[in-house]
């Protein structure tokens, strides 16, 4: 018989989860200080409204990062938490293209991809574990995130 954690999950089930959860909280903080960089730095005929959306953005990936930290703890386990570690674990690289809006759309959208990616992988595994709380959290990232990609890739006429 499986061995549980506190919250009822198999022990072995949870690991792998929070293991996938730091990976994924990786992936955000270098998305989150990328788009900070944006914000930031941005230059140009579209500065107004893409100063605004950036700042948008980084807020909501900024409560995002705190609420995967604590499902990482709920499961029993520690957000990595050092940037160093980040750079290691995540496949998000820090992007060095700041100023030009449309060049910081297209990252944005390429973020994107891979955080909706890794959290559909998430859905699969949680569900496996029969962990609702990990589920429900990947299920509403998802749909959200769904619908940016449409707004930047409108944006872009893409």
């Amino acid at each position: 018989m499986a061995k549980l954690n506190a919250i009822g999950l198999d022990e072995a089930k949870a690991a792998d989860l929070a293991g996938r959860l730091n990976t994924l909280l990786a992936n955000y903080s270098i998305f989150y200080q990328n788009t900070r960089g944006y914000h930031w730095n941005i230059r140009g005929e579209k500065f107004f409204e893409l100063h605004v959306k950036f700042e948008e953005l980084y807020n909501d990936l900024l409560l995002k990062i705190d609420e995967i930290a604590e499902r990482i703890l709920t499961l029993g386990f520690s957000p990595a938490h050092n940037y160093s570690d980040y750079h290691t674990m995540a496949t998000i690289n820090e992007s060095k293209e700041v100023a030009d809006g449309m060049k910081a759309v297209e990252n944005i959208l390429g973020s994107f991809q891979t955080i909706i990616s890794l959290q559909r992988e998430l859905l699969k595994i949680s569900e496996d574990a029969n962990d609702e709380g990990t589920n429900a959290l990947m299920s509403d990232y998802i749909r959200a995130q769904e619908k940016l990609v449409w707004m930047y890739s409108a944006f872009l006429n893409n």
